[in-house]
């Protein structure tokens, strides 16, 4: 088991978030659903808030596409 301090958890969660997201960007048969599919359950199941996991979402939207 992964043993991540705070910080640490709040950039895996943010990377997952960014990941997602960057997949759902590129539609078309280089799409990996699997893994998106996998990534969303995971930072679901580390965030657990709906409040937390919009304020993931909001990040990874600026990171990725540069606006919330």
């Amino acid at each position: 088991m992964l043993d991540a301090n705070e910080r640490e958890m709040h950039l895996i969660k943010k990377a997952l978030a960014i990941a997602v997201l960057a997949i759902e960007a590129r539609p078309g048969p280089l799409q990996s659903t699997a893994d998106q599919f996998e990534m969303k359950l995971l930072l679901d199941r580390l965030v657990g808030r709906d409040a937390e996991i919009e304020f993931y979402a909001r990040a990874a939207r600026i990171a990725v596409l540069g606006s919330p």
